[in-house]
């Protein structure tokens, strides 16, 4: 619209992220923040277009646009003419109806398979007749829509081969692997899309499979806080726990011991005032980068070996 001088207004939800907000406004468009999730705003956008005179464009109840979006199977298939299946995330239904016309109009055969959130799975309900779940906040935000558009479920009832859904701690694991493993920034939306496909691996044995990753807009905080524990869960930070004999020395042969081993320090916390411990001990944290779980294992075995009392946040 900025490129061809025209005036726009986006409509967002609050609590979208601050990147997504500011990268829309650097486009030239005013962002307006309404209501706390996608269906709380449509209403609210309706009105304001009726208001200001405006053209209401649905972001995916629209057979313009969810035929737009559907040129992103186009251009999968003309890069890979032999993919078997293609992953799509699923919210209110627009983008995953377009690739699957789009995609069986060039190769019949190839699977599509939408992602959703598990507490958002609307249009796997809508599809399976079975009850609706929305269960507080995702991190597929940009796919958490309660009310997809009819129009679109018909498609995909008919084009569509199934729709696979993925919990929470899975798709952030997802967007944590994308990062780290393809150095791709990618949001919770593509991230569900990913989970369902190492959910179900077997299926997907020996097959060439595309994901269509629909965005990047997560907030930098958030991706932080994410990275941080894909590391704790692959055994990369890990806490330990020493119960030692509060005297001169114990900290500086811990250390020696955890950097002899090739492992890293990164906090300290001694605690004397702890009553877990008697009074002439001390309870001491030590936050280390190791290479895997199996690398923590090692250095647990050492410590024990040494004479420490040790756990690990892991229950090594």
């Amino acid at each position: 619209a900025t490129r061809l001088g025209i005036a726009s207004t986006i409509v967002m939800p609050e609590g979208t992220p601050f990147n997504k907000v500011k990268r829309t406004e650097d486009f030239g468009a005013t962002v307006v923040q309404h209501g706390t999730g996608f269906d709380d705003s449509v209403q609210f956008t309706l009105d304001l277009a009726a208001k200001d005179g405006l053209t209401f464009i649905h972001p995916f109840d629209d057979p313009v646009v969810a035929a737009g979006q559907g040129t992103v199977a186009l251009e999968m298939l003309e890069d890979q003419p032999d993919l078997d299946a293609i992953v799509v995330p699923v919210g209110g239904g627009g983008l995953v109806a377009g690739v699957a016309v789009a995609a069986k109009s060039m190769k019949p055969n190839v699977q599509i398979i939408g992602a959703q959130a598990a507490i958002f799975d609307a249009v796997k309900a809508a599809v399976d007749g079975t009850p609706t779940h929305f269960a507080g906040a995702t991190l597929a935000e940009g796919i958490a829509v309660k009310a997809p558009a009819a129009a679109n479920v018909e498609i995909i009832k008919q084009f569509v081969d199934r729709i696979d859904v993925a919990s929470e701690a899975e798709i952030e694991d997802a967007v944590f692997d994308l990062l780290s493993a393809e150095k791709l920034v990618a949001e919770g939306a593509p991230g569900a899309g990913l989970a369902v496909i190492k959910n179900n691996l077997a299926a997907y044995a020996g097959k060439k499979v595309g994901l269509v990753i629909c965005g990047g807009n997560i907030d930098s905080r958030l991706l932080s806080t994410l990275i941080l524990r894909g590391l704790v869960r692959d055994g990369r930070i890990t806490r330990l726990t020493f119960e030692i004999g509060d005297t001169p020395g114990q900290l500086a042969t811990i250390s020696r011991i955890i950097g002899e081993a090739g492992a890293n320090v990164v906090e300290v916390i001694h605690q004397r005032m702890m009553q877990s411990v008697s009074l002439k001990q001390a309870e001491l944290d030590v936050v280390i980068e190791a290479r895997d779980m199996g690398h923590v294992e090692a250095i647990v075995g050492t410590l024990r070996e040494q004479g420490f009392k040790v756990r690990t946040d892991r229950g090594v």
